[in-house]
């Protein structure tokens, strides 16, 4: 690794959290790393802080820590070196799994560290299967956006976003390109984000899908659907995503404790 250039990139700063004791805070930790990595900035420092530092800065133990960064180098997110560091890889291994454990930034991690397009967005009527999530608003504004590999260019999913026209004025477009939907609204936007409903199912590719992720017509991909309330109980967003089938698994924790 080439020490100069990389002294002269600006420090790898991860974002906070807010730990939900009843989830695991190795997890929860990961989760939040991994976003932080995969949004990060392009010219940010591939090196990140000791594991001490990363424990206080998230509040956790030194264990917990490094059952977190244990994790992502599972992953092939990162690589230990000892004595030298930890370092982010330059890519992200090819098959990323979905996994639903109850936390935001699990989501946010989930939907992070990919070339994001936005393909388009505007004000439109309530499309007729969304009509029971925005009782008696007539429009959304809905966002196009395409994700790609980082590394090979090929396209990875395609997401369509229904907003509250209201919480809509607010969203930076650019912003889009940057960070995932969930990300936009709790950090940029301010929306106090109670709970988001996720549902994954198995369909076949429709054209516009095959176009977009370049597979075959009624090939297998993933379709999520996740249902995000603010703290009155309002539905803010709908997101709903076509992931190609033989570039992620569905997988889903369940603790016993």
């Amino acid at each position: 690794m080439d020490q100069v250039n990389e002294a002269s990139r600006p420090g790898f700063a991860p974002d906070s959290l807010v730990l939900n004791r009843k989830l695991p805070l190795w997890y929860q930790v990961s989760q939040s790393l991994r976003a932080s990595i995969l949004g990060r900035p392009q010219d940010a420092s591939t090196r990140l802080p000791t594991e001490e530092q990363l424990a206080t800065h998230y509040g956790v133990s030194v264990l917990t820590m490094r059952q977190a960064l244990k994790e992502l180098e599972s992953e092939g997110l990162i690589s230990r070196h000892r004595r030298r560091g930890t370092f982010i890889e330059p890519r992200a291994r090819r098959v990323s799994p979905v996994r639903l454990m109850g936390s935001i930034d699990a989501i946010v991690a989930q939907q992070s560290g990919e070339l994001t397009t936005v393909l388009g967005h505007g004000r439109t009527p309530v499309p007729g299967d969304l009509a029971e999530y925005f009782p008696g608003c007539p429009d959304v504004v809905s966002y196009r956006r395409l994700r790609c590999d980082d590394g090979t260019g090929e396209p990875t999913n395609w997401a369509e976003n229904a907003v509250r026209p209201e919480i809509a004025a607010a969203i930076d477009v650019a912003d889009l390109e940057r960070w995932p939907m969930t990300k936009v609204l709790r950090d940029a936007v301010g929306v106090r984000i109670s709970r988001i409903t996720d549902t994954v199912e198995a369909r076949l590719a429709d054209p516009v899908t095959a176009e977009l992720l370049q597979v075959p017509l009624l090939s297998p991909i993933l379709h999520y659907t996740g249902v995000t309330y603010d703290d009155d109980g309002t539905v803010v967003d709908v997101a709903r995503i076509r992931y190609r089938g033989d570039r992620f698994s569905f997988s889903v924790t369940v603790d016993a404790h």
